[in-house]
């Protein structure tokens, strides 16, 4: 192999100054963000393009990473919202019936920068030891890298922590959803017989968490993160949902916490909420949310549910987290992590208002915590 095949042409520039030199794919360019590691052996597609990973770039500890090509049907959200990626081993050609692209081009078309070649197990434990770092990605194809000026960006980069990014991920204007959970052979059926009128809060939702609620049988209308109590009220909802996203609950509480206390104040409506939903439902009924020191990022994640003591493998991707020490009387713990204790739900004790951390949606168990959205459902039944 030539001296010009293995000349490194991406670079990873943490805050503290620890470099890693690797093989760039997909954009060329730079960009600073977190970087948390996800441990899942597959998704790498829904990954990338889920809302919540705004702001940071993802290491994969699986290795084998894009060699399954990428499809539209896989896309969370319309382009890849995380910053960039990290990998073992940079993509060999995609070897699956679905692929309509490699993973190179479509990060490429994109924006987004990736980096092979690197040592993620170590970069792994660094992550897990001093806490989610913040990082520079350059990717030049001629290897030329201002070391330096790297490490100054990263340690420039201000970091998630006072950050609202729902705001930048939600949708522009409110719309309809009816697609439901995927089935084979036909793709996604269309909900044409819904039984509940829900109105889901986009702070950066998944495509996959609305085709759960109209597969629960929602007729589901969409609006911004910004929606106030009257907007929600104006479609007559039978239930309110409060979408996943990015950022710090806390900074995007600044406007939602007040719509949720409204609802929680004047309405006796079903309220359901996942990962950054969980945390503004907790923060609206008084409890407190914590910068986690590595977060919880993959799909093998065992959550257990008090009331029933059952075990649920779970998808996890939160960097934020609900202290249960500061749940307020008549707010149960729903959920833990088997993890590190963590808190994973809550709800309230006479009402059917709930939430949890996981993303049921994602199917890890695989349906282990499908069960969420039928509760939803059945809330709004009974309240019917």
């Amino acid at each position: 192999m030539s001296a010009a095949q293995t000349k490194p042409t991406a670079c990873l520039a943490l805050a503290d100054g620890t470099i890693f030199m690797g093989q760039g794919f997909g954009a060329t360019g730079q960009t600073t963000a977190e970087l948390c590691f996800n441990t899942a052996m597959t998704g790498y597609q829904e990954i990338m393009t889920d809302p919540s990973y705004a702001g940071q770039i993802v290491t994969f500890t699986f290795p084998h990473i894009g060699n399954t090509g990428t499809t539209p049907e896989d896309d969370e959200t319309g382009d890849p919202v995380a910053e960039g990626m990290v990998v073992k081993w940079a993509p060999t050609q995609s070897s699956s019936w679905r692929a309509v692209s490699e993973l190179s081009d479509w990060l490429a078309a994109r924006g987004r920068i990736a980096i092979g070649g690197v040592d993620t197990r170590r970069l792994t434990r660094a992550i897990r030891q001093q806490g989610a770092p913040h990082v520079a990605l350059a990717h030049d194809p001629d290897g030329n890298f201002d070391i330096e000026a790297l490490v100054a960006k990263a340690r420039a980069f201000a970091g998630l922590e006072g950050l609202d990014l729902a705001k930048d991920v939600t949708c522009a204007q409110s719309y309809r959803w009816d697609e439901m959970r995927w089935a084979w052979p036909d793709g996604y059926p269309r909900q044409k017989d819904p039984k509940h009128k829900v109105v889901a809060v986009d702070f950066g939702a998944k495509r996959n968490i609305l085709r759960c609620l109209a597969s629960a049988g929602c007729d589901v209308m969409v609006l911004p993160a910004s929606a106030t109590f009257d907007d929600i009220m104006s479609h007559n909802p039978d239930g309110v949902f409060l979408s996943n996203g990015p950022g710090d609950p806390a900074a995007t509480g600044e406007y939602a916490v007040p719509m949720i206390k409204e609802l929680l104040d004047k309405t006796e409506l079903p309220l359901f909420g996942i990962c950054l939903g969980h945390q503004m439902l907790a923060l609206a009924l008084g409890a407190k949310t914590i910068k986690m020191n590595h977060g919880h990022h993959g799909a093998n994640h065992p959550v257990k549910e008090h009331d029933t003591g059952k075990v649920e493998i779970t998808s996890m991707n939160h960097g934020f987290a609900v202290d249960a020490q500061s749940l307020p009387d008549g707010v149960v713990e729903t959920h833990v992590s088997l993890f590190d204790g963590s808190n994973c739900g809550i709800r309230l004790q006479d009402r059917p208002v709930f939430s949890v951390q996981q993303h049921p949606e994602a199917s890890p168990g695989p349906q282990d915590s499908f069960y969420l959205f039928e509760r939803f459902a059945a809330s709004m039944a009974e309240g019917s």
